[in-house]
């Protein structure tokens, strides 16, 4: 009886084991779809965007409503937060997460489509800013759904390395983004400016096509299937994450302004870059060679806070991101190409991807399966919607000039960019809504969070 015992437990195991490598595939390569039209995006804001869609006497007038255009998706992103955040925790979070990746990707295979204002007049920014919009809607809620999934689906104990296998996802699709941009920098003006952009915004129907197949093909979490065949979900999981849990959303929305760091370097430092004469294709490599290595790192970092807690770990991220973002900038003015490729890769691959890899877990980890798409959606977006306009307030209060970022006016301009509120975040340390996620975790206790009573999974 003990071995029939010991070996149904050993099965139960390893097919928790396969369920949860299967949400981390689907995970990463839903990550790797976002931020591969994110970044191209980014990309095509900073270099094309500004000469096709809205030409102006002014660079600089033309390049702000570029990135403008940039910043809209992020204004979208909590209404989709909002949205797909209540049918996650209503009808289930696969559903969701297929119906967010298709929207991603036929949203960004328009956009190649797109006719110039030479063409279309002010309808084509226009519809620009309308498929942006898409984009935004359904990247709101992309990483608290895969967040959500896979870390419903992980064994105890390694829900921080699971869960971020979406953040590595998100390095491997600015590899993809950069690697197609590389061809189309190297083009001669004229044919990159009239198809060579579009290409790199129709090859994301490839990656949407293998993340859709892989996604189709998974389960429901258990702990959602649960509560869901015992008629325990609530009907506005939206009201209810507010009424619950309103100190742990405002922890995950101050804590995620984390992200401006590599939301300001990738959009906003390409452009910067290439006004002070450094080579658009030797910033797309540096982009390449942070992320390549980031996608280990991230894995093994989310590791370190499964033993040490998730605290730590983010706490050393942070700051020394908001430290080296300023070094990275001067050293751009400087155009010192090894150094850029330095602090670019230490940022990318070291500090960044030290707080990045730790929040999907911890995040998920604050909300009861009730509420935790909708409450991680939802706080997640509301702190990075400052990150989308940091491009534009940093073309904005710098220009495109070396002389505005030498030390002291353009770093002091640049404070205003600093991730300022995730630190603060760390100031409040509300109760996890899930006694047995608590407890089951021998070093949970090192983020000096304390499970509630009663609070269930």
């Amino acid at each position: 009886m003990t071995n029939i015992a010991t070996s149904t437990t050993l099965d139960a195991e390893q097919r928790r084991l396969k369920r949860a490598k299967k949400a981390a595939l689907a995970a990463f390569l839903g990550g790797a779809l976002e931020y591969y039209d994110f970044f191209i995006y980014a990309t095509a804001a900073s270099l094309i965007f500004s000469k096709i869609f809205f030409p102006s006497g002014d660079p600089t007038v033309a390049l702000i409503a570029s990135f403008a255009t940039f910043g809209v998706a992020y204004v979208a992103r909590p209404f989709g937060a909002v949205l797909f955040g209540h049918l996650g925790d209503k009808i289930g979070r696969k559903s969701t997460l297929v119906l967010t990746l298709v929207l991603m990707g036929a949203a960004t295979f328009l956009i190649g489509a797109l006719p110039d204002f030479k063409t279309a007049g002010y309808w084509a920014p226009a519809l620009l800013v309308l498929l942006r919009l898409m984009q935004g809607l359904s990247a709101g809620a992309e990483t608290a759904g895969a967040s959500a999934l896979t870390t419903e689906e992980a064994p105890t104990g390694r829900r921080g390395f699971f869960a971020s296998f979406a953040m590595s996802g998100i390095s491997f699709g600015i590899v993809l983004a950069s690697l197609a941009f590389l061809p189309v920098a190297a083009m001669n003006e004229a044919d990159r400016l009239a198809w060579g952009w579009r290409i790199p915004f129709w090859l994301s129907i490839v990656v949407l096509v293998v993340a859709y197949l892989v996604r189709r093909s998974l389960e429901e979490p258990e702990v959602f299937e649960e509560k869901h065949d015992k008629g325990e979900l609530v009907k506005l999981p939206f009201a209810k994450m507010f009424s619950t849990h309103p100190a742990q959303f405002l922890q995950v929305a101050l804590m995620s302004f984390e992200t401006v760091t590599n939301t300001f370097m990738q959009s906003f430092g390409l452009a910067y870059a290439v006004s002070v004469g450094v080579d658009a294709t030797t910033m797309l490599w540096v982009s390449i060679l942070g992320n390549v290595i980031a996608i280990a790192t991230q894995p093994l970092l989310a590791r370190v806070s499964d033993s040490f807690g998730r605290r730590k770990v983010f706490v050393t991220g942070v700051l020394g991101s908001g430290v080296m973002i300023f070094v990275y900038f001067f050293v751009i003015s400087t155009a010192n190409i090894p150094m850029i490729f330095l602090v670019s890769t230490l940022i990318t691959a070291g500090t960044y991807s030290a707080s990045n890899a730790v929040y999907p877990a911890w995040f998920s980890e604050l909300f009861n399966v009730k509420v935790r798409y909708t409450g991680m959606a939802i706080g997640l977006q509301i702190g990075i919607l400052c990150a989308g306009f940091t491009p534009l307030l940093g073309t904005a209060l710098v220009g495109a000039t070396k002389a505005n970022w030498d030390p002291p006016p353009g770093s002091w301009r640049l404070r205003r960019c600093w991730p300022w509120p995730a630190p603060c975040g760390l100031r409040r340390r509300p109760k996890p809504r899930c006694a047995s996620w608590a407890t089951t975790c021998p070093r949970f206790s090192s983020c000096r969070l304390k499970a509630e009573p009663g609070g269930g999974s």
